[in-house]
Parts: C-alpha cells; structure tokens; sequence
C-alpha cells in the first residue's frame, strides 16, 4: 500500500493509464487481425483501402508507447508487401 500522499495520487493515475493502454492494444490486435483477414480473404480492394486506417491506427499506439515505434514500421512494411 502507498503511504505517502504523491504515491497514492500515482497509484489512481497507473490505474487509468493502464486502461487506456488496454484500449489502445486492443485496438491494435484488432486491426492486425482485421487487415490480416482481409489479405487472406484474397480481397485485394478493401485491403488497399483499408491500410491507410491500418497504418494511422498503428502509428498511433506505437506514439503512445504501448509498442515499439520500430515494431509498428515493420508490421506495416511487411502488410504492405503482402497487398
């Protein structure tokens, strides 16, 4: 338990944080597995169209560091050579 007054506060904002990250990796698994459906599914189209969002959602949890700027770059190099 947190006995000084500041590691209590910080103790209510990790709570948060943590929720907002498991938003942002869930949206991120998400749309991984939505884009990889897309490109099994042999559906060329919607897949192009869908990638820019890919990549928007991508980058935006890898700038809210939930994962690695690199790890974002190459999930979306390696989409993009499979479209």
């Amino acid at each position: 338990m947190p006995n000084t007054k500041s590691a209590i506060r910080r103790v209510r904002r990790v709570k948060k944080q943590t929720q907002i990250n498991r938003i942002r990796k869930s949206k991120y698994k998400t749309a991984i597995k939505e884009m990889d459906l897309l490109i099994k599914s042999k559906n060329k189209d919607k897949a192009k169209k869908y990638f820019s969002k890919f990549q928007s959602i991508l980058m935006q949890v890898a700038k809210s560091g939930v994962i690695s700027r690199r790890t974002a770059a190459r999930k979306i190099s390696r989409t993009s050579k499979k479209i």
